[in-house]
């Protein structure tokens, strides 16, 4: 490679680390914005997926991030905001943001959801300082098909997730090296 190339790539990488932070740091939402884009996101959740309400009574937490935004060319990222409920309650807010290479152009817009089933997975994801998926916790995406009721599925997972677009429950996806932190709100 030329020196000139890196030196090109370099500053790309750092442009877009800068508007990452930029994005996250200027427009960083409101408690209140953050709580409604996630009972939203809840009620999307429950119409979307058979058995959610009851599936949801099983949960220690969930975390949603309503608003997960990806963007790229050549090297992209990603960052949302969201809120971790336990039994209905929002007692945290988190950000989530990762680094993608690859071939990638545009934007898209999805939202996550983390739910935890074991305690201990809880209490892991809220005693850490940046927790990473696929690293400080595994993450299994839950995928099957359509008018199948989620509580007949066996899930051993401590923590489960659902990743939809505007088009609905999305599949093939991963959340490895999602980097996960609290917010001070």
């Amino acid at each position: 490679m030329h020196k000139h190339n890196i030196q090109t790539i370099c500053k790309l990488i750092m442009l877009l680390s800068f508007c990452f932070i930029f994005i996250g740091t200027s427009y960083a939402a409101s408690k209140e914005e953050i709580d409604i884009e996630v009972s939203a996101s809840l009620e999307n959740f429950r119409q979307e997926v058979m058995g959610a309400e009851k599936f949801m009574e099983k949960a220690e937490g969930v975390l949603v991030f309503p608003d997960v935004v990806k963007a790229g060319f050549g090297i992209g990222g990603e960052y949302g905001e969201g809120a971790l409920l336990i039994k209905g309650k929002t007692v945290d807010y988190y950000s989530t943001a990762a680094v993608s290479f690859g071939f990638q152009f545009g934007a898209q817009f999805k939202t996550v959801m983390l739910i935890f089933l074991k305690k201990d997975a809880l209490d892991n994801f809220r005693n850490s300082s940046g927790w990473e998926a696929g690293v400080d916790g595994s993450v299994a995406l839950i995928e099957f098909g359509a008018g199948k009721d989620i509580n007949t599925i066996n899930l051993e997972d401590p923590i489960v997730g659902f990743v939809f677009s505007n088009k609905g429950l999305m599949y093939n996806l991963t959340l490895e090296g999602s980097k996960i932190t609290k917010l001070n709100k």
